[in-house]
């Protein structure tokens, strides 16, 4: 899953892109609402944080500018602006959910598990290929009862594996859906992170198939 995040301060933006990192989502991080508009508006978010104080644009314009738009992806407000009146403004704008500041970047994540959950509903966060099933939200593989360890790289790759599940996963592909704008992720990382899967995976019956020149295939086997 990929989140934008949205925060003009540099100091809560490195540590909010590396929590929601570390979780084991891909975030986009932008500055301003003007970025933030073109963001939304080129790219495919499952969620966005959103700060209100932006340079260019306030962050209610941009809220209000993607409701109109009829998208329904969810928003949560990161903000220190603590009045009711800022509050309700906030969630009639179309917000999901208003998290104040100063805030526990565990309550952070918290919060927007639960946005996402909401948002897809229960069933639809797992996705299941024979004795594999996979927490989209709760960012966990297991193989039938057995818990996977995967690195955060790890994670998304096999989510990205299992979204074209009996299809091709090209290499370009995982590695635009892997790259957040401040870092870049090449082809040699991803036969890397392909390697460490098909390691973790061996035994399971499940199985990483290379097509020469196409890409990935992830698949049950007997």
């Amino acid at each position: 899953m990929k989140i934008l995040l949205v925060e003009d301060d540099p100091t809560l933006g490195d540590a909010v892109m590396l929590a929601v990192r570390q979780a084991g989502f891909a975030v986009d991080w932008t500055r301003d609402g003007m970025q933030a508009d073109s963001a939304l508006n080129d790219y495919v978010y499952d969620a966005v944080l959103l700060d209100l104080g932006l340079p260019r644009r306030e962050g209610l314009d941009v809220l209000r500018r993607l409701r109109k738009r009829g998208a329904t992806l969810p928003m949560m407000i990161l903000t220190a602006r603590d009045s009711v009146e800022d509050r309700v403004r906030g969630l009639d704008a179309g917000a999901d959910d208003y998290l104040l500041k100063p805030f526990a970047l565990d309550e952070l994540l918290a919060r927007l598990r639960a946005l996402l959950r909401r948002a897809h509903g229960v069933a639809d966060t797992e996705m299941r290929l024979g004795r594999l099933c996979f927490d989209s939200v709760g960012r966990a593989a297991r193989i039938g009862d057995a818990l996977l360890v995967l690195s955060a790289r790890e994670t998304e790759v096999l989510e990205i594996l299992l979204s074209h599940a009996g299809r091709v996963a090209t290499k370009e592909a995982i590695a635009d859906r892997l790259t957040g704008w401040d870092e870049g992720v090449g082809e040699n990382a991803v036969e890397v992170y392909i390697h460490r899967l098909r390691r973790k995976l061996d035994g399971s019956g499940i199985a990483i198939r290379t097509l020469r020149g196409l890409g990935y295939m992830l698949e049950a086997t007997p």
